[in-house]
């Protein structure tokens, strides 16, 4: 039997995106509780940009995102609840906060180039006993030397996984395996790997990381996530089955599930769009879709215009209240455009 794989479900934190951060305590409940059955080991549950993250500038909250953590690890019998935090967004506060309500990991995410800002909120989920994982974001941003760098860094911090995270779904196979292949050869640690679909590479660019070594990675259940969503679990748990890689996970259940309880609360199916295409061809953060396409409509502009130029002007995660001001920008040239023809 080849290699065991373990599989972290984030629909309950990246498809909080999807769905404007609007889950119910209800919703948590029902979908927590059916993957904990369906032998799910970890499940990430947070505000879509983790701890702290319900603000006007990211997103409100329809639900308090602690309510959901307690929620959820009330139902869970055996999978662990796992929780995001970006530093500056969420702060060791709101992480002792997710231990103290039963959350078992964390995951400190950074952009690719920014290690170094995790250092004490690894050391505060190590000391909260927590497992750590480092999730170094928008992966495809950095030369791979700088990224070996960063996971180093990571590791000496106290991380029990590093992560590479491709944030935009811009990675293709290929670059996706040199980056795992880079951190395997680089680091004493784990390797994980967490995609979106933008350009219809997740399934391909998860299995060349798991070629490559990688022992961790992301699904979300009915491709619940942001932009087209992540590798879709269900799918990837019946891929792995066949590829007589062992998940632990119940692939009926999780069939099960997705249809008749993440199906439901969709908005609208998880495809790739005009938009969310763009995404993964800009090397755009793939949470800035629903930003981009609302700027769109209240600037009078096209959103993969907006996407584009945040993408030609490198911004990253953290940068949401940019959208509005590129949008802005580019209306106001437009229109000196229209006023000088």
């Amino acid at each position: 039997m080849k290699r065991a794989i373990t599989i972290t479900e984030v629909a309950l934190r990246d498809g909080s995106h999807a769905i404007a951060h609007q889950y119910t305590t209800k919703q948590v409940a029902t979908i927590a509780k059916a993957l904990d059955e369906a032998n799910v080991p970890y499940i990430e549950v947070s505000h879509g940009d983790g701890l702290g993250g319900s603000s006007l500038q990211y997103g409100l909250s329809r639900t308090d995102e602690f309510e959901l953590i307690e929620t959820a690890v009330a139902v869970c019998r055996q999978a662990k609840i796992a929780v995001l935090l970006l530093p500056g967004i969420g702060t060791v506060k709101e992480l002792k906060q997710a231990a103290r309500l039963g959350a078992k990991m964390a995951r400190i995410a950074t952009h690719v180039t920014e290690a170094d800002i995790s250092a004490q909120h690894i050391a505060a989920a190590k000391e909260l006993g927590m497992e750590t994982v480092g999730f170094l974001m928008m992966a495809h941003m950095a030369p791979i030397e700088m990224l070996v760098h960063q996971a180093r860094l990571m590791e000496s911090y106290g991380a029990d996984v590093v992560y590479v995270v491709d944030s935009a779904g811009a990675l293709l196979p290929h670059e996706v395996k040199e980056r795992v292949r880079a951190l395997r050869e680089s680091l004493e640690i784990e390797v994980g790997f967490h995609a979106h679909n933008n350009l219809s590479l997740a399934m391909a660019n998860t299995l060349a990381a798991i070629e490559e070594g990688a022992t961790r990675v992301d699904g979300s259940v009915r491709c619940l996530g942001a932009g087209a969503g992540n590798t879709q679990t269900e799918v990837l748990v019946a891929v792995l089955d066949r590829m007589g890689i062992p998940t632990g996970i119940d692939l009926y259940k999780m069939m099960d599930l997705a249809e008749q309880l993440v199906a439901p609360i969709l908005p609208k199916a998880q495809e790739i769009t005009r938009d969310s295409l763009t995404l993964g061809y800009a090397g755009v953060y793939s949470s800035f879709l629903l930003h981009a396409q609302r700027a769109a409509r209240m600037f009078g502009l096209d959103a993969r215009d907006i996407l584009i130029e945040l993408g030609r002007r490198k911004v990253v995660g953290g940068q949401e209240d940019m959208i509005v001001d590129v949008a802005a920008e580019m209306a106001r040239q437009k229109a000196a455009v229209g006023e000088g023809e």
